[in-house]
């Protein structure tokens, strides 16, 4: 028996007509996912059509091949077991003058995000953490409004704060705070609010508080703003201690976020050292002058350009235990990887994760379960 995709080996046995195409479609689902590979498919009229995957590391050339004589086309991709991968198809129709670019009307497997919604591909070995997903066994914890007038920014400032399920203001128990960088995107897009209500159902993590921050500029104050740190630590954090029954120790305070969110958090912690022990930081933009990475140009790279650089020339211990994660087909990799050594070296106690996806919200989720555990363990 053949170990070749099965595409590839109707082409090598030279019997990849229509009907054998179409079976395979119509068989479904698509796409196609053997061990090692994934087969794409589409079927319509086109002159061109490829797979735009939003990714780095994968082979240059995306472009389907259309069996000859009819409106079939295929691609066989090489993936790593585990991949997960977003995509779209770009489509150049007869005589048009630009590609469409649309979701793969074969694949009903979508994830939202902020722009719309992509495709998605599950190679073989991909498996969806049991946590990330609804249960009704697990008891739900409460979102409640919170909204603060701050002076750091001179304006209202609200954040959706998260009360675990059982949560007692008149109790003994004091429960860790977590602050959450773009804190309606991560209740959206990677369903944080289900997952704690998981994790501390199963006793995975402990429980804890979350205040998911809702930004007002968001590129501009997570770029190392100094009027952000000010209003989480000087303004968030000792309102929220006065009100709520918390750790109120380095240890039991905790920022995240992700692209950018994951510059703030660090930079925050960074401005008051000895605040918060612990950091979540996901495919951070650790943007650099150095020239180990892709140049990052613009206004709104320079804030991050220097304080990365301030931090790389002077590495200080901005927190006690970090997790940081980062997929390997997303261009970030370079810089995530790049930020290691200078975090290991403060003596912090850092956790690096590389995953088999790319920048977006269900790959940072996917993070979560064993984030969470590690930073707030049980017992």
């Amino acid at each position: 028996m053949s170990d070749l995709p099965v595409v590839r080996a109707l082409a090598q046995r030279g019997e990849l007509r229509g009907e054998a195409l179409a079976a395979l479609i119509e068989a479904g689902p698509a796409p196609l996912v053997e061990p090692g590979s994934c087969t794409f498919f589409y079927r319509g009229v086109a002159e061109s059509v490829r797979l735009q995957h939003f990714g780095v590391g994968l082979p240059p050339d995306t472009s389907f091949t259309r069996v000859e004589g009819t409106e079939l086309w295929y691609l066989v991709l090489d993936l790593a077991r585990g991949t997960r991968l977003e995509y779209k198809l770009e489509v150049t129709e007869a005589g048009a003058t630009g590609a469409q670019l649309i979701e793969d009307p074969l694949n009903p497997l979508t994830a939202r995000n902020p722009f719309g919604a992509n495709s998605v591909c599950l190679a073989a070995g991909y498996e969806e953490p049991a946590w990330a997903t609804f249960d009704p066994a697990a008891p739900e914890g409460v979102l409640k409004s919170h909204a603060l007038w701050s002076e750091a920014f001179g304006r209202p400032a609200g954040t959706t704060l998260y009360l675990p399920a059982g949560f007692d203001p008149a109790g003994d128990v004091r429960y860790p705070l977590l602050v959450v960088h773009d804190g309606g995107d991560y209740l959206q897009y990677a369903d944080l609010k289900v997952i704690l209500d998981n994790l501390i159902h199963r006793g995975l993590s402990g429980e804890l508080v979350v205040a998911f921050s809702h930004p007002g500029e968001r590129l501009a104050e997570y770029a190392d703003d100094p009027r952000h740190a000010r209003f989480l630590t000087e303004e968030l954090l000792p309102g929220l201690e006065a009100e709520l029954p918390l750790v109120a120790a380095p240890h039991g305070r905790a920022l995240m976020g992700a692209s950018f969110g994951a510059v703030a958090a660090l930079s925050v912690a960074h401005r008051y050292p000895g605040t918060y022990g612990r950091l979540l930081l996901q495919s951070g933009s650790f943007a650099r002058s150095d020239g180990h990475c892709a140049t990052r140009e613009g206004s709104l790279w320079q804030p991050v350009i220097e304080f990365v650089d301030r931090f790389v020339a002077a590495p200080v211990a901005a927190s006690e235990r970090v997790y940081a994660c980062c997929g390997v087909y997303e261009t970030l990799i370079c810089e995530n990887r790049a930020l290691l050594p200078t975090l290991t070296s403060t003596g912090m106690d850092v956790w690096m994760v590389e995953a088999l996806d790319g920048h977006n919200w269900v790959s940072w989720r996917d993070r979560l379960g064993e984030a969470l555990r590690w930073l707030f363990p049980t017992g």
